[in-house]
């Protein structure tokens, strides 16, 4: 079987990236599979440097859920340092599927449901996108909420009583749904503007937020006399079996977490200048931001405690209702600012890029990606994420840890296919040609497997051990299953 990377319509560049010659990259408009959206990126087009990287995990890890992200670890049994260490070795752990479902990003220029049908076929391929693309449209109402709460207390600081304008409806104000729909409404419009705007967005937020988080932290610090105690408080666990009981979920969901970006980072490293680049900046940015925000997270409400005692410890986790306590109308405002701008570049990056390609895969000649942003934006309110992010514990035990396992199984498949079966190397117009491997069977058993295995253990108590580990579970079954059903050679899919 020939090479596919020594066809004559890719130019391969001295750099390993590889682009479609001006003619064929023409030839595949007439595919009923191909828009603008999902085509490859041009070399001269691939722009996002280390720092575009670094400012992007940074930007995206700035946001409510890691500043609380420890409070739910802590109230399950957890010390500070504890839940801080199981935050970032989670993170480091889901470092490694990111960066090996990058390479194909910046190589070849595609997104991730056009490198997915390499692997499920170019009909398949919509399973995973919308397995992914479920979850972010999740995530997405999550993020709209917060934003929109922090939205609600800016508004609040000069107009008293606005969260409760209008009445109730389903438990919140009138202005907190108004907050929640402008907020929304935010989000759409910078998916409209594309994704130039939005790395200017992330360029923008990663430092402003960083700054004004650790501007909290002094102010916390300084009003309080110090840090606390919570840093000082132990686990509530009397031996190593207890804690690990707790550790191995936790650690699981810490993985969840960025699951979904272990899938479809090549939707931003198609964009990356070179391989180095976009390796840096995600190593030396995702674990470091994750635990410096979560740790930060933990000593500004360790010292808020001090600082508010008649307080739920509830609302002290909470950036937003913390916040709201001020009196100064200037600082609630730059504050409330500052959480819906971090909302704002971790929801439009991690939460709509995505699903948009996602749905856009589906019917590409009918979805583009503004029409795909719209769609993840109304089924995440649909999914009522007001409920999802209600309880903590569930947040971390149930969301998390149970679609983790589902993206363990597809990233597993993505991974084997292209490092060990193909060994990294794709032909690029085949993705864009319906030709016969519509849909790969190998891959859709392997990934059914995965996902078996991965939840069957939250229906059969005495499998609950394979539930704990559900993303390492979805991800080595469907692996292996995987490489053990398809042939050395590349699939027919792909060539």
């Amino acid at each position: 079987m020939s090479d596919p990377e020594n066809s004559e319509n890719l130019i391969e560049h001295q750099d390993g990236r590889v682009e479609l010659s001006e003619a064929s990259q023409e030839a595949l408009k007439e595919s009923p599979l191909y828009n603008h959206d999902l085509a490859p990126v041009r070399v001269s087009e691939r722009n996002w440097t280390t720092y575009n990287y670094v400012a992007l995990w940074f930007s995206m890890s700035a946001c409510i859920p890691t500043y609380m992200m420890s409070s739910g670890l802590i109230a399950s049994g957890m010390n500070a340092w504890q839940a801080i260490f199981t935050i970032l070795l989670g993170n480091v752990i889901v470092l490694l599927p990111i960066l090996l479902n990058s390479h194909p990003g910046t190589k070849y220029g595609i997104p991730f449901p056009v490198f997915a049908r390499a692997a499920y076929g170019t009909y398949g391929s919509n399973v995973p996108a919308l397995m992914r693309a479920v979850v972010a449209c999740g995530w997405f109402g999550i993020q709209a909420w917060i934003g929109g709460q922090a939205l609600c207390t800016m508004f609040g600081a000069f107009i008293p009583g606005f969260s409760a304008l209008g009445g109730n409806l389903a438990g919140h104000g009138g202005g907190e749904w108004l907050s929640f729909a402008v907020f929304w409404l935010i989000n759409i419009a910078i998916v409209y503007k594309g994704m130039d705007l939005l790395k200017k967005v992330e360029s923008f937020a990663a430092p402003f937020v960083l700054l004004m988080t650790f501007a909290l932290l002094i102010w916390a610090v300084n009003h309080a006399h110090g840090l606390g105690d919570l840093l000082q408080q132990k686990s509530k666990f009397n031996n190593p079996s207890e804690f690990f009981k707790v550790f191995i979920p936790s650690l699981t969901a810490m993985i969840g977490f960025w699951a979904t970006l272990s899938l479809n980072m090549p939707d931003f490293t198609r964009f990356g200048h070179s391989q180095k680049e976009q390796t840096i900046g995600q190593v030396l940015a995702l674990p470091t931001a994750m635990a410096l925000f979560s740790a930060m997270g933990v000593m500004i409400t360790s010292a808020a405690i001090v600082i508010y005692p008649d307080a739920q410890l509830t609302e002290l986790w909470d950036p937003v209702k913390l916040i709201g306590r001020f009196k100064e109308p200037f600082v609630v405002v730059v504050s409330m600012f500052t959480v819906a701008l971090a909302t704002l570049s971790v929801n439009v990056a991690a939460n709509v890029v995505s699903p948009a390609n996602d749905f856009a895969n589906a019917f590409p000649r009918y979805i583009s990606f503004k029409t795909g942003g719209l769609i993840t934006g109304l089924v995440g309110i649909l999914m009522q994420p007001w409920r999802l992010i209600a309880d903590p514990s569930g947040y971390i035990f149930l969301w998390l840890q149970g679609y983790s396992g589902g993206l363990g199984a597809i990233a597993g498949v993505l991974i084997a296919d292209y490092w060990l079966v193909r060994k990294t190397k794709l032909d690029l117009s085949s993705l864009y040609s319906v030709g016969k491997a519509t849909w790969n069977w190998q891959s859709l058993l392997a990934t059914a497997l995965g996902c078996l295995l991965a939840w069957i253990g939250a229906f059969l108590p005495a499998l609950k051990g394979l539930y704990d580990y559900g993303w390492f579970v979805g991800f080595g079954v469907a692996a292996l299953v995987y490489v053990l059903l398809v042939p050395k050679q590349p699939l027919e899919a792909a060539n």
